[in-house]
């Protein structure tokens, strides 16, 4: 168990400047707005830096034995006003090395010796003097001035697990996906310095935007799905496969690239005893692979940005066994289209994506790791909603360790907002009741709570539909066309950089041209239960008056439905913006000769702990 470090909201200064409402911030922000590195609009600083490294990779995989091994050089710059004299590197695989903290459930028999490190160079230099505790390792260097670099080789190799299969690990017999197999060099940014968190299988990650070229080796009649562009698939693929291929990143229908005739008669890959797969990726924060042996491809593409007609290539590899796979190429093309032109209407920003048939429900850039399943509905919610994550935190670099809710959040409302569009039946309520009926509870606290430190419920609640719920709410409040033009304005603000909740908040301020600090801090900093009710319904002379209590500090939209005596309906809509200057009632006034019979308060997306007095019958 980690350091606790829980929010405590007595110690930030609440309060309101120049007649606007302040939110509380931490030391570490205000010394970063001090330095010039972020800015109060929400724009990175005029002293804004990120390190960046080039990785060049590797590695050789023996499906039978599941031994990786591995040789990497990283060239690491550093663009900090600081002089580093120690590097923080992360080996994920450690995660299954017996006596690692964690957090996540590993067999006994799955748990094994970790990374072994066979040669380890700075700038050429043999070094021994680092330090491996759990999935942390720390090296001593030269020291390392600003705008300089230093090079890294490292000889390396783990046993990849084959069961306990948390994000990475052998599928079947003969399918693996491998992700977080090298040694990578940890975050040092400017607001915490170097990203000391250890990966304990639950908490999600933290990298830099770096490049990457791959070179991985497998047996004969292995595929290889992996983030970045193959660049040798001649070398490594038969020819009508290259045609496939091809031709499925030119066209909008759906081309089958490796049929079932084609494994079975070993018309996939070059026949040689091994292959080497090349891959380049740039500008990328991690890179991952994926292989089999008897999985089917299915691929397409479409035009992503209707200026340029740029098109992204998508791709379904997948058990034939697996019939719900047969429909997650659609599920995939049409995600990517609703967020090109949709939600959140900005052009998909790589140039393929991967839905591979695995074990998880994980996202990693151009790549999805997801399980097979029965329900139509949860294939189609959970292929969104993973690929939805290529913007968050892909594109967008927040920390997942320590604000989960920066990505997974948007993940959510973008599930819930293109599940209908694949599938118009679809009332997507995940996670709204654990919401409603957790909140006020021990273990409810402020989204702005750190990940590590989020216990029982709340490591689900505070970090999706929570933050999802914030979103979808500002959006109905601000329209879809400033809340499109704010959110733009975050992107293009942020897009391959590293933002802070700070960031985030103010440059959706500025970008909707309001203070929109009333709503974050109730939604963001406060705990507390959810709860809105109709509290009385009174006849007027030409109508009626609903009254509607908010019975919590977070701002709700409030949503009527009106039966008439006529057995006519009628449903009212308010956003949130009737909570804004914290009254705790709302009245709406329904002006009508009809008699009026039931008054029903709510709507799917609405947490509500208490339904009881959600109904009024009018005498």
């Amino acid at each position: 168990m980690k350091f606790l470090r829980i929010v405590i909201l007595s110690v930030f200064w609440f309060g309101y400047v120049n007649g606007q409402i302040k939110l509380p911030i931490d030391a570490v922000y205000q010394r970063a707005y001090l330095q010039k590195t972020r800015d109060t609009s929400g724009k990175p600083g005029v002293n804004y830096w990120q390190n960046h490294s080039d990785y060049s990779i590797k590695v050789k995989f023996n499906p039978a034995t599941r031994l990786l091994s591995g040789h990497v050089n990283i060239t690491y710059t550093n663009n900090s006003s600081d002089t580093l004299k120690e590097v923080w590197f992360k080996l994920y695989p450690n995660l299954y090395k017996k006596g690692t903290p964690r957090k996540s459930k590993i067999a006994e028999a799955d748990l094994g010796k970790g990374v072994a490190i066979q040669n380890f160079t700075v700038n050429d230099k043999v070094v021994s003097a680092y330090q491996i505790t759990g999935t942390n390792m720390t090296v001593k260097v030269p020291a390392l001035f600003p705008n300089k670099k230093l090079t890294f080789s490292i000889d390396y190799s783990y046993t990849l697990n084959k069961g306990s299969h948390i994000r990475t690990g052998q599928v079947d017999d003969g399918a693996y996906f491998i992700a977080y197999f090298f040694p990578r060099i940890a975050v040092y940014d400017d607001v915490d310095g170097w990203n000391k968190y250890p990966y304990n299988g639950a908490e999600e990650f933290y990298n830099d935007f770096d490049n990457f070229k791959s070179e991985i080796t497998v047996p004969k009649n292995f595929s290889i799905w992996a983030t970045g562009d193959l660049v040798n698939a001649q070398e490594v693929y038969q020819p009508q496969i290259v045609t496939k291929m091809k031709l499925a990143a030119r066209v909008d229908t759906v081309v089958n690239v490796i049929n079932e005739d084609e494994l079975k008669n070993h018309l996939v890959t070059t026949q040689k005893d091994v292959n080497t797969f090349k891959f380049e990726a740039k500008n990328v924060t991690d890179f991952v692979f994926a292989l089999s042996d008897h999985y089917l491809w299915k691929s397409t593409s479409l035009a992503v940005d209707s200026v340029t007609k740029r098109r992204t290539r998508v791709d379904a590899a997948f058990n034939p066994a697996h019939k719900d796979f047969y429909e997650v190429i659609d599920f995939a093309r049409k995600t990517v289209h609703a967020m090109s032109y949709v939600f959140p209407k900005w052009p998909f920003p790589y140039q393929h994506e991967t839905i591979f048939d695995g074990l998880d429900q994980m996202e990693y850039p151009m790549m999805v790791n997801d399980n097979p399943l029965q329900n139509r509905t949860d294939a189609i919610t959970l292929t969104d909603h993973e690929i939805f994550h290529t913007m968050f935190p892909f594109y967008m670099g927040t920390n997942e360790t320590k604000y989960g809710w920066m990505d997974e959040g948007w993940a959510t409302i973008g599930e819930w907002t293109i599940s209908p569009l694949i599938d118009s039946t679809i009332v997507d309520e995940y996670g709204i009741q654990p919401t409603a009926s957790s909140s006020g509870s021990k273990n409810d606290t402020p989204i702005m709570t750190l990940t590590p430190d989020l216990v029982g419920g709340a490591a689900f609640t505070n970090t999706y539909p929570k933050p999802g719920l914030a979103y979808l709410f500002i959006k109905d409040y601000l329209g879809e066309t400033k809340f499109n033009f704010a959110l733009h304005n975050y992107i293009n603000n942020w897009h391959g950089k590293h933002p802070m909740p700070y960031d985030f908040f103010n440059s959706i301020n500025t970008g909707a041209g309001e203070n929109l600090n009333w709503f974050w801090k109730r939604w963001f900093f406060y705990g507390g239960v959810t709860d809105i009710a109709i509290t009385a319904v009174d006849k007027t002379s030409d109508g009626y008056t609903i009254t509607i209590e908010n019975k919590s500090l977070k701002p709700l939209p409030v949503d009527l439905t009106l039966r008439y005596e006529n057995g006519e309906e009628q449903k009212l809509h308010y956003s949130i913006a009737v909570w804004k200057n914290d009254e705790q009632k709302t009245i709406a006034t329904v002006k009508t000769t009809e008699l009026l019979k039931k008054v029903v308060l709510g709507s799917a997306h609405v947490p509500d702990k208490d339904k009881s007095d959600n109904s009024f019958s009018v005498k």
